[in-house]
């Protein structure tokens, strides 16, 4: 297509062609489809609709909490009232309160379905966009696309919000947003995103820790006191701004009788009451489950202590390493304040490749440790490790992990999937993603652990299916399958957490070097051209200048994060003004 003088049209295509898959999918069954008296998610997000339509703020979190009672933040709240707004207008009986419940006729079908894909397109898609852009600024424009191909089609997602049915793209699209401004040395747009992002869903809080390491090293590396402190008051007051606006009818008057109120979303959002897990998730609770019976031998309070302090182990490599980075590669004490203001301004840390990973970090071990957790929440790991792989080189360890864990990813939801009828789409979506982005394990380099695990895995994984279409479970042991599914998801999930420790480790390294070191202004100012010749040429494309150094960041999966820091800040001095697809290769 480049070639034909066509390529204008390649990034409306494909997102034009993932629309379309994404319709498809929606043809199909959801979750809790005929399936009285409660259904399931698709009736709980509808049932959100006529909940914030008809009743007053004072009423959404305590309406009826028997019946798909709300327990999102806010910011879905919000949004069901919008949809609801819409549904109202068109069709007043798909969101009458009470006696809509259950309702399931085709035209409130399609409606559901459209707000998903419409939601879709207003946050996530405009965020994969940008982020091919920026994060992968110094590359050709054909890598672009193949970025952003694979984010577009990526499985999970799909399967989860298109075909079970929820608004997961939301929570995600601004989150990816708010690394896009981080990325440009937006700080306060992208805190401010990111708290969008925790006040849509909850689960957002699994990147916490990464985001909060980051902008805190962030502080660090500007100078405290100083410019740094000035820094962190500025993002203060921003989340802490965000937050209030968007829980401001839960508080004042007139909208909520007193301001503790505000403890019915809260006791809402954290229902530490459900248990350690629900169903069979794939990860150390439920596998560990199968022997020790947690919730047999230890009281729900210890519990939650317990799965605290392993979540919080889980993530402190990654705030450490990043927090260490902030604090080598500082800058110097005796720097001109208003340069380092400037530096602060319009300058990204040179630190900042380690955010992926530690994003990845964090939300492995949230994932993997914490209380109450849905194996739907996969997709919240999954996405750092997506955006990574969306920049690997075919050979690179980085484009094995990604796709392995992608891919175990989608089968440690197949309990689920199978309950909503997603079977089709789960084997048509796996192989349309694989082919797209041109995986064989068998290709990978031959004797590395993540090809052994990758192909003992697969034929576990493929094993079990036969098992399960060919053989009904024992009378005795009637989840045996999905426990089986539980013991092979989770040391992948484990072994992944493990990896992203150690990529983060050696990427700081890489960075930062092993001693101590203050940047100095003019240091400072041109890192983005120095940090690539200290790890491994990171932000050179293929075919680009640069050598690929053995053992290097690059190696690992740098290309996931060439920000074109030096390009950008270039444009900046000369003046030249761009727009999205005049500057591609």
């Amino acid at each position: 297509m480049h070639k034909r003088g066509i390529r204008a049209w390649i990034i409306p295509l494909l997102v034009f062609t993932s629309t379309l898959v994404k319709f498809c999918i929606s043809l199909g069954s959801y979750s809790g489809h005929s399936t009285p008296p409660m259904y399931g998610d698709y009736e709980a997000q509808r049932h959100w609709m006529e909940l914030t339509l008809h009743l007053p703020f004072r009423l959404w979190y305590s309406y009826d909490l028997q019946y798909w009672g709300l327990d999102y933040p806010p910011l879905t709240a919000y949004v069901s009232w919008i949809c609801g707004v819409i549904a109202h207008w068109i069709n007043p009986t798909w969101v009458a309160l009470d006696a809509s419940r259950g309702i399931e006729t085709e035209g409130s079908k399609i409606f559901m379905r459209s707000t998903v894909v419409a939601w879709d397109m207003l946050v996530y898609v405009p965020a994969l966009l940008v982020f091919s852009r920026v994060w992968h600024g110094n590359r050709s424009g054909r890598t672009q696309e193949l970025a952003l191909l694979t984010l577009l089609f990526h499985p999970a997602l799909l399967l989860i919000d298109f075909g079970h049915f929820q608004y997961n793209s939301v929570m995600l699209g601004f989150t990816v947003l708010a690394m896009n401004f981080f990325a440009t040395g937006q700080d306060l747009a992208g805190a401010a995103f990111f708290t969008l992002s925790l006040g849509f869903k909850q689960m957002a809080l699994y990147y916490a820790p990464g985001i909060g390491s980051y902008l805190l090293a962030r502080c660090v590396f500007l100078g405290i006191p100083g410019p740094g402190f000035k820094h962190f008051t500025r993002l203060a007051i921003t989340t802490i701004s965000c937050f209030m606006v968007l829980f401001l009818p839960f508080y004042l008057p007139p909208f909520a009788p007193s301001f503790m109120h505000i403890l019915n979303p809260i006791s809402r959002i954290f229902p530490f009451n459900r248990g350690l897990f629900e169903d069979k998730v794939a990860n150390f609770w439920c596998a560990s489950n199968v022997v020790l019976k947690w919730r047999e031998r230890v009281s729900r309070s210890m519990l939650v202590k317990f799965s605290a302090g392993l979540t919080a182990l889980g993530f402190l490599p990654s705030v450490g390493v990043m927090l260490n980075s902030g604090w080598r590669m500082r800058m110097s004490a005796a720097s001109n304040v208003a340069e380092r203001e400037q530096e602060d301004q319009e300058k990204q840390t040179p630190f900042l490749p380690l955010l992926p990973y530690a994003l990845l970090t964090s939300s492995f071990s949230f994932f993997l440790f914490s209380f109450q957790v849905h194996e739907k929440t996969i997709l919240v790991p999954l996405l750092p490790m997506t955006l990574l792989l969306s920049g690997a080189p075919v050979d690179s360890s980085v484009y094995a992990w990604g796709v392995l864990v992608n891919n175990i990813g989608v089968f440690s939801m197949w309990p689920l999937l199978k309950k909503d009828g997603l079977g089709f789409q789960y084997i048509a979506l796996l192989i349309l993603w694989n082919r797209i982005i041109g995986y064989n394990p068998l290709r990978l380099p031959s004797g590395t652990l993540v090809q052994l695990l990758s192909l003992v895995t697969y034929t576990a994984a493929i094993g079990l299916h036969v098992l399960e279409f060919f053989f009904n479970p024992p009378s005795r042991y009637p989840d045996i399958y999905p426990v089986l599914n539980v013991l092979i998801s989770t040391p992948v999930f484990v072994l992944a957490w493990l990896w992203s420790i150690k990529c983060g480790v050696e990427v700081g390294w890489a960075i930062g070097g092993p001693g101590p070191a203050s940047a100095s202004p003019t240091s400072a100012s041109t890192t983005g051209d120095s940090i690539g010749r200290r790890a491994g040429s990171v932000g050179l494309g293929a075919g680009e200048e640069g050598v690929v150094m053995e053992g290097s960041f690059r190696q690992k999966g740098g290309r996931a994060v060439s920000l074109g820091t030096s390009q950008v800040n270039r444009r900046k001095k000369v003046g030249v003004k761009s727009r999205m697809g005049e500057e591609w290769m």
